[in-house]
């Protein structure tokens, strides 16, 4: 499947930071730099129509200074495969510049093996898309940031919460040691602030509500939550400076979260 010119458009305006939009001056422009995503359901955008559940690529915006801006490309159930086969990447390669970052994150649907569109096996094909992801970034003067899945609620009857994602996050610890890239282990750090909490209070960090329970997708509580991990991680693996960064001791307040109407 390719992207259309209207996709590959939309795209392209995701991708302006903040700060060049409202000024449009060559000035901003070199003052700016963005972090680019390239994920799943987890991180993505949502609109109207899916309101309250919330990427956690919403709310990173949040936690960066202004002169760092987020080009959220993630999308609903894509694989680090289907990612690329769809021509996605490649958007991102034809906007990604010297300087900017690629944040990578996909698991939840490589995991699919009934899906032969987006299933990866996690200690060859998993990687080798990865590598894709890792060396064009690279090619092109980028920084790649992987970032293992953010995890699931799932409890077992101790009420311990229990990872879902098999061998992918452990592929992914492999390859960013091989490759010397940096990594935001959100899987384990998801897992333990899902152990905190515990299976009761985690409900309101996911898209739990009157008609649906669904331990995927977050609320904005949640997607907050996760995008101050993957902050807390952007700066602790000296990937950001605390220049970059804010906010990650204030509270967020979940009104800031809105959904736009879908594009049409």
């Amino acid at each position: 499947m390719s992207l259309t010119r209207r996709q590959v458009t939309s795209a392209a305006l995701v991708a302006v930071p903040v700060a060049i939009a409202a000024t449009g001056t060559a000035q901003a422009a070199q003052r700016c730099r963005t972090l680019y995503i390239a994920g799943d359901s987890t991180a993505a955008q949502k609109y109207a129509d899916a309101a309250p559940e919330t990427g956690w690529g919403m709310a990173l915006p949040f936690f960066l200074r202004e002169h760092l801006g987020v080009a959220n490309h993630a999308v609903n159930g894509r694989s680090s495969k289907s990612f690329v086969d769809e021509g996605r990447l490649e958007v991102i390669f034809e906007a990604i510049r010297p300087g900017d970052l690629l944040l990578i994150q996909f698991g939840h649907n490589d995991e699919k093996s009934a899906d032969p569109t987006r299933y990866t096996e996690p200690w060859t094909t998993y990687q080798d898309y990865l590598r894709q992801y890792v060396d064009g970034a690279r090619a092109r003067g980028a920084r790649p940031v992987l970032a293992t899945s953010v995890e699931r609620r799932k409890f077992d009857a101790d009420g311990n919460a229990v990872p879902t994602h098999g061998d992918y996050p452990a592929a992914m610890r492999a390859l960013a040691e091989e490759e010397r890239v940096a990594l935001l282990d959100i899987q384990a750090l998801s897992i333990a602030l899902w152990q905190r909490l515990g299976a009761e209070e985690t409900k309101k960090y996911f898209n739990w509500t009157a008609t649906e329970q669904d331990n995927t997708h977050f609320n904005p509580p949640g997607a907050i939550a996760v995008a101050r991990l993957v902050t807390a991680e952007l700066l602790h693996r000296r990937v950001l400076a605390h220049r970059d960064v804010r906010r990650l001791d204030e509270e967020v307040p979940e009104s800031w979260i809105t959904w736009p109407a879908a594009a049409v």
